[in-house]
């Protein structure tokens, strides 16, 4: 990456942290998160060209808060490195500069009008020309006194100190968000930063990011090494998978799992997509009996996700026993194409050099990252671990992989397990897939399918009353789900015209055997999360 202006972002727990590298990449510039715990050595490796600070939910007064490694500020001074500091990170830079952090008489949340009051190369008259915009707060603490150097230069509506700067020591902070989409012109801000603050012009693109990836792995993976890919059918796996492609050729080895939890006709679907749109070697392993069998009398979603992820392996390793029959070698590696959403709401411990930083809560264990067994007897290669789901469908697009791939709509890699709620049996799923292929049909038979970021069908364990045919039905509840997003961290239900809804629920009770009653999802992310379990 030394080709690269790498823009190093230190974590200090955020929610938000990734958002920040991600907005930094979409603008052109190189990013990459490092713990807050990391060492001065190893921030030194990276040979950053500008710094930025994450938020957090610390109080820097608090003991224990995190703080930053010693030397770290000398560090910065005498390689005049540009540094931002967001929410936490500004009280960081307060506290440290001999300026003062106390409990705030009254928390700012949400989003809230900041008034800029001296000039900055973080805004400009074009961008602001009434000298305010509204900006995303989430801070409990506040700045009391500013240290000697710095300046105010924006404060919220109430009155609280929401920018400061130093441009001689090049140190910028903001008490807002302005990765989150919420800040409006945030990005204008984070633009003015490395343009105006930092002087670094953008040299970086999923072109740059596939090159490296590539020169990465031939490095990593030996001449002789093979590897196996779980394929789901998804744009996550296949562009995995391309890519690994291009470092393996025949070295690597593509297997389909049926787990008896696909959509309607999708073992078909997607084998014969593979043979004719990509010409990859892939093989299909029915082992639908083996995963319901071990999912039978299980209701419990994490339950699930972890059995799913178990079984998974156990295919795995019997496909890379039949494989090492064939070619006289065991694979060494394990391809996955777990994407950074994944990693934090499973939240597993990110290690750098320094030892091991949290990001969050655990949301829920993905099959792929919480749901593995610890004697994995693979090594993992998970290419797009730091990407989002857009970002990947450039990286594919970058690498010609057919549209009719690359737009698909996630599917969860446990299925349908956790699209249906409680226990499973043959009935729901056979339901389940129905209805979700009526929905999905309809959707692009209205022209509404690429609108929509993902929508799928949902099975409730809940029978209501029903009248079909003159008669009292006694039958299952489907839930259809919908949602708008550009990263799948925020998401936002979409806003169907009734006739549709109407016409869809219709056609579903007149033709899934066992449906009688059909409602619809109006929930964001947050509170909810996407998928139901």
């Amino acid at each position: 990456m030394n080709k690269h202006s790498l823009i190093l972002i230190l974590d200090f727990g955020s929610q938000y942290t990734q958002l920040i590298a991600r907005r930094v990449r979409e603008m052109g510039y190189y990013s990459f998160v490092l713990p807050g715990s990391a060492s001065l050595d190893h921030i030194k490796e990276m040979n950053p060209k500008a710094l930025i600070l994450s938020g957090g939910p610390a109080s820097v007064y608090d003991q224990g808060a995190p703080t930053l490694p010693a030397g770290f500020w000398e560090f910065q001074r005498q390689e005049s490195l540009p540094l931002l500091g967001i929410c936490y990170g500004l009280q960081l830079i307060i506290h440290t500069h001999g300026g003062s952090v106390e409990q705030a008489a009254e928390r700012e949340y949400g989003r809230m009008k900041v008034n800029w009051r001296q000039k900055s190369p973080l805004w400009s008259d074009s961008a602001f020309p009434n000298h305010h915009f509204f900006a995303w707060m989430s801070h409990g603490d506040e700045t009391k006194k500013v240290p000697p150097g710095f300046e105010v230069v924006a404060k919220s509506e109430g009155g609280a100190i929401a920018a400061i700067q130093s441009t001689k020591e090049k140190v910028f902070a903001l008490q807002f968000h302005p990765e989150v989409t919420h800040t409006e012109g945030g990005g204008s801000i984070l633009e003015g930063f490395l343009i105006q603050a930092a002087g670094l012009k953008p040299d970086w693109e999923m072109q740059s990011f596939l090159e490296e990836e590539v020169a990465r792995l031939e490095k990593k993976i030996s001449k002789d090494a093979h590897a196996i890919c779980a394929l789901s059918g998804g744009v996550d796996s296949t562009v995995a998978a391309t890519l690994v492609h291009r470092v393996m050729g025949d070295r690597l080895h593509c297997v389909f799992v049926d787990h008896g939890l696909l959509r309607k006709n999708e073992q078909k679907r997607v084998m014969d997509t593979f043979q004719s749109g990509l010409q990859l070697p892939v093989t299909c392993v029915d082992a639908s009996k083996e995963f319901l069998s071990a999912l039978q009398g299980v209701s419990d979603p994490e339950q699930k996700r972890k059995i799913i992820g178990s079984c998974f392996i156990d295919v795995f390793r019997e496909y890379a026993h039949q494989t090492e029959k064939r070619i006289g070698k065991f694979p060494e590696f394990l391809i996955q194409g777990t994407l950074y959403p994944d990693v934090i709401e499973s939240s597993p411990s990110v290690v750098d050099g320094a030892g091991k930083f949290q990001h969050s809560k655990t949301i829920k264990s993905h099959h792929n990252v919480g749901g593995l067994p610890k004697d994995l007897p693979f090594q993992l290669i998970e290419p797009m671990r730091d990407l989002f789901k857009d970002e990947v469908r450039q990286l594919g697009r970058v690498m010609k992989i057919p549209e009719e791939f690359i737009a698909r709509h996630p599917f969860p890699g446990p299925g349908l397990a956790v699209r249906i709620l409680g226990d499973l049996n043959e009935e729901r799923i056979r339901i389940l897939q129905e209805a979700d292929a009526v929905y999905i049909d309809a959707l692009r038979e209205f022209g509404l399918y690429d609108k929509i970021w993902q929508a799928f069908a949902i099975f409730l364990p809940v029978k209501t009353v029903g009248v079909q045919g003159d008669n009292r039905t006694h039958d299952y509840v489907i839930a259809l789900r919908a949602v708008t997003s550009h990263d799948g961290m925020t998401a936002d239900w979409y806003r169907f015209d009734g006739d549709f809804l109407a016409e869809v629920s219709n056609r579903i009770s007149n033709r899934v055997q066992g449906v009688n009653r059909v409602v619809y999802d109006i929930s964001s992310k947050p509170p909810a999360t996407i998928e139901w379990e």
